[in-house]
């Protein structure tokens, strides 16, 4: 596999807008050789037995019943609040609607 080479490095820095110096030229050079050899080895990991997967393990939703308990009544729920309208908290507006 051919290396990286100074002027692609140049040109992948002048579309990414940075000025990069001669020396950086020449170690971005290197390690991007070094990603794209990995990238490559990764790639030829034999995969066709393996069935595609989000997630390693299997996942399930821990839901509990929908269960009626007992709870505030309205009035109890309201009954420190400073201001209440229609059985509902009332607070100043704040977006200037009606």
């Amino acid at each position: 596999m051919p290396g990286i080479t100074r002027e692609e490095v140049a040109h992948l820095g002048r579309l990414s807008r940075l000025e990069l110096k001669d020396e950086e030229l020449d170690h971005f050079a290197g390690q991007l050789d070094e990603i794209i050899g990995a990238v490559a080895r990764v790639a030829e990991v034999a995969t066709e037995d393996v069935t595609p997967t989000s997630h390693p393990l299997p996942l399930t939703n821990v839901m509990r019943p929908d269960v009626v308990r007992p709870s505030l009544t309205p009035q109890q729920a309201l009954s420190g609040a400073p201001a209440q309208e229609q059985q509902r908290f009332k607070v100043p507006q704040i977006l200037g609607e009606d």
